[in-house]
């Protein structure tokens, strides 16, 4: 073997190489990119006998923006909608005082973003108390989300919110 033919190989075999480490390394950082900006929400029953308010609170506490795709609302176990006006008309009989904060397909929760998704401010204590006992054990809100990048298909539930 000619020494030109040696050399030959053992450059291609390094460009080789180096196209691969290459490649990894583009590949890695961008599923470290992906991590990196994934939002994290999570639904919060809150309760302040104080401040006279109870409700449902979606919070972002994940690093990148979250980009609702659908919400799926159940009122005692039966499918109300999307998390809007057809899904209020079922669960409220009287939306008195009660403030609603819509999700529809392409909202987006920024970073660090906290909201009522339902609230009631109100004075009266067995109220309160009635519309609380409502969204804990009739209530179900399922909110689809993903990150900028897409595709991930995240879903956060009120089940079990505390």
């Amino acid at each position: 073997m000619q020494a030109e033919t040696v050399i030959a190989v053992a450059a291609t075999v390094v460009a080789l190489g180096s196209l691969w480490v290459s490649y990894s390394q583009s590949r890695a950082a961008r599923v470290h990119n992906r991590q990196s900006l994934r939002p994290i929400l999570q639904i919060r029953r809150i309760r302040n006998r104080q401040q006279g308010l109870t409700g449902l609170k979606v919070i972002n506490a994940g690093l990148g923006p979250a980009v609702i795709t659908a919400t799926v609302v159940r009122w005692d176990g039966v499918v109300a909608g999307q998390w809007a006006r057809e899904a209020w008309n079922v669960m409220l009989d009287s939306d008195e005082g009660v403030q609603k904060y819509a999700l529809r397909q392409g909202s987006v929760v920024l970073v660090g973003e906290s909201t009522f998704l339902v609230r009631l401010d109100t004075d009266d204590p067995d109220r309160l108390l009635r519309f609380h006992d409502g969204i804990r054990d009739r209530l179900a809100i399922d909110i689809h989300y993903e990150s900028v990048y897409g595709g991930e298909g995240f879903v956060v539930s009120s089940n079990g919110a505390e």
